[in-house]
């Protein structure tokens, strides 16, 4: 309810402005709400592009980065199945076995062997060179590791590479390994400072080293360094302006380009548990930055990638575009209002100006004239405004003219009337010369005819009391009986509080009068009239009923019509005033609700009811 009354009123403002405000508003609005709707749509359509096309760019990009990785993985798992081809390298894992198998036994049965140096010098020469030769084959796989059985390692020192850990991995690497068959084994990112005192990253392939019969000799471990890696996703974040983290399966961080949580576990990172699919991407705020996370999986070793990227990195040049858009909008608005207040100005200038002069009008001055420059709208209203005036000023004139003659006519016809007066004073002297003569009779009449004369002779429109317009109607029918000796019969029935109600004069008699002398039956001796009040919703109804010749359903329905405006009334001869004349003064007087209605039966007689309002006093319309 409140928000229609503030609309309403709204409304009640808008409409009681000035023109010029109400176009000034109405072009804003035409020229605000359609620029500032394209740019909304155009900015949300361009930032709704660039993340479609940089999901699917980064998600292209992701998987090709996982390809190459995977091949790159593929060349190590190949490496390592390289000593099982090469007789070199399985002999002397079979003399180093061989050799550490003697001492082991040696020891056990508490003898003691001295060292060959030279057949391990022959064995590390053999094995290392081999090494070396596989350093070559692939760049990146820079530390290969052989042991054998007893965990003694051969390695090539010249990359610079080396595990200084190298007797705790091999420990991790063969738990695994010897549940295999001899199939490679891909172990994740693990942390280790190398020979040179330096932190480095790398992952890890591992395979059993076996002969023919399928009896194992030892072990080949192809470490590729992390740097293999972060040349792709280096690329991938400089395009992105993201950062990027491969995991494997168990949530073992594989790379990470902050380098923070490389070699550590981050199952329980939320983001994790986000990505799930194959592939997919997701919204995730992280310090304070809403993020779009993109990620795929590799169908060879299950490592997934996930790349993020801030939301205001990918939506920076829709950004600029929609202020740049937004600020050709506000330039646009504000010369196309400029434009509308002129034009606007231009369009209600004209009127004001008619405004002034309707004033000068209104003051009485008609000599005023709008001056027409265009034909258009208010061109033709400013033609129609001095015809109007020039109408106006003709109109007064000639009814000023009208006046004149007519209270002119009303002098003359004053000066012609016999004064109402001495008429009723020669009434009077007639009375009492009938007196003198002991003629009894003729002086009631005289007596009677002067009181009609003086309730007759002033203003029709003026209010009397109900008692003296009936008192005026007995008069009347007591002034018939003289004519036609007790023929008529005069009743009323009006309640004592009805007395004093005012009413307008001469209503009762013009309908006595019509009863009398249209409804006497010359067959009855005697003819009743009676007046009763009723007090109804619709107001007060005063009755006057006869039981005279009444008339037939056509005559009423021609009468009621006529009472009722909708068709003329036949003229016929009348003693008085009329009934449409009675009508017509009530409805004149009271208001087009009240007036007269009329029932009647042939044979039997007629009712004539006075529709009144109940309130004291005018109730014109």
């Amino acid at each position: 309810m409140s928000l229609k009354k503030g609309l309403w009123r709204l409304w009640s403002a808008l409409g009681g402005m000035r023109m010029e405000r109400k176009l000034f508003i109405v072009f804003l609005l035409l020229i605000t709400l359609p620029l500032s709707f394209i740019g909304y749509i155009s900015y949300s359509n361009y930032s709704r592009s660039i993340e479609e096309k940089t999901i699917v760019y980064s998600t292209k990009m992701l998987e090709n980065m996982m390809i190459r990785v995977d091949d790159y993985i593929e060349d190590m798992v190949r490496i390592s199945s390289i000593p099982a081809y090469q007789n070199d390298i399985k002999q002397n894992l079979i003399l180093s076995n061989s050799y550490y198998e003697q001492r082991q036994t040696a020891a056990g049965d508490n003898n003691q062997v001295p060292d060959d140096f030279d057949l391990l010098l022959s064995i590390q020469r053999g094995i290392e060179g081999n090494i070396s030769f596989i350093n070559t084959i692939k760049r990146g796989a820079n530390s290969v590791y052989i042991f054998d059985q007893y965990g003694n390692g051969y390695y090539s020192t010249g990359g610079g590479g080396i595990r200084l850990n190298v007797k705790e991995s091999y420990e991790k690497w063969r738990e695994r390994v010897d549940t295999s068959g001899g199939e490679a084994m891909l172990f994740g990112t693990q942390k280790y400072t190398s020979n040179l005192q330096s932190v480095k990253y790398a992952f890890t392939v591992v395979r059993k080293v076996i002969d023919k019969s399928l009896k194992p000799l030892g072990m080949i471990a192809v470490d590729a360094n992390i740097s293999v890696i972060e040349d792709q996703m280096s690329e991938l974040d400089k395009v992105t302006n993201g950062k990027s983290v491969i995991i494997d399966e168990l949530g073992n961080v594989v790379y990470d380009s902050d380098k923070q949580r490389m070699a550590t576990n981050i199952l329980n990172d939320p983001t994790v548990g986000l990505a799930t699919g194959t592939k997919g991407s997701f919204y995730f705020e992280r310090d304070g930055l809403n993020r779009l996370y993109i990620y795929t999986t590799s169908p060879n070793t299950n490592w997934k990638v996930m790349t993020s990227i801030p939301v205001s990195e990918l939506t920076k040049d829709a950004v600029v575009i929609r202020n740049v858009t937004w600020i050709a909008t506000i330039v646009t608005i504000i010369v196309a209002l400029f434009i509308s207040m002129v034009f606007s100005f231009a369009l209600t200038n004209p009127l004001r100006k008619m405004m002034r002069l309707m004033k000068n009008v209104q003051e009485g001055d008609f000599n005023v004239q709008f001056q027409v420059k265009y034909r258009d709208e208010v061109g033709q209203l400013g033609n129609q405004f001095n015809r109007m005036i020039v109408r106006i000023d003709h109109l007064i004139q000639d009814i000023y003219l009208m006046e004149t003659k007519k209270k002119e006519a009303e002098l003359h016809a004053l000066q012609s009337q016999i004064n109402p007066h001495f008429m009723y004073n020669t009434l009077e002297s007639i009375r009492m010369a009938a007196e003198l003569n002991d003629d009894q009779i003729a002086a009631d009449m005289i007596a009677i005819l002067g009181k009609l004369l003086r309730y007759s002779i002033s203003d029709l429109h003026e209010e009397v009391t109900l008692e003296d317009e009936v008192l005026h109607m007995r008069n009347y029918v007591e002034m018939l009986n003289y004519r036609y000796p007790n023929r008529f019969q005069l009743e009323t029935s009006i309640s004592d509080d009805l007395w004093s109600y005012p009413i307008i004069k001469l209503v009762l008699q013009p309908i006595v009068e019509n009863a009398i002398y249209h409804g006497m039956d010359d067959n009855k001796l005697l003819m009743r009239i009676e007046m009763s009040s009723e007090r109804t919703a619709q107001g007060l109804w005063l009755r006057i009923k006869d039981d005279g010749l009444g008339m037939d359903e056509e005559t009423l329905d021609r009468l009621n019509r006529s009472l009722a405006g909708a068709e003329e009334i036949v003229k016929r001869k009348s003693g008085g005033i009329g009934l449409k004349n009675v009508n017509e003064r009530i409805k004149l007087h009271y208001g087009n609700a009240y007036g007269l209605k009329v029932a009647s039966v042939r044979d039997v007689g007629t009712e004539v009811i006075l529709q009144l309002p109940l309130e004291l006093g005018r109730d014109a319309e």
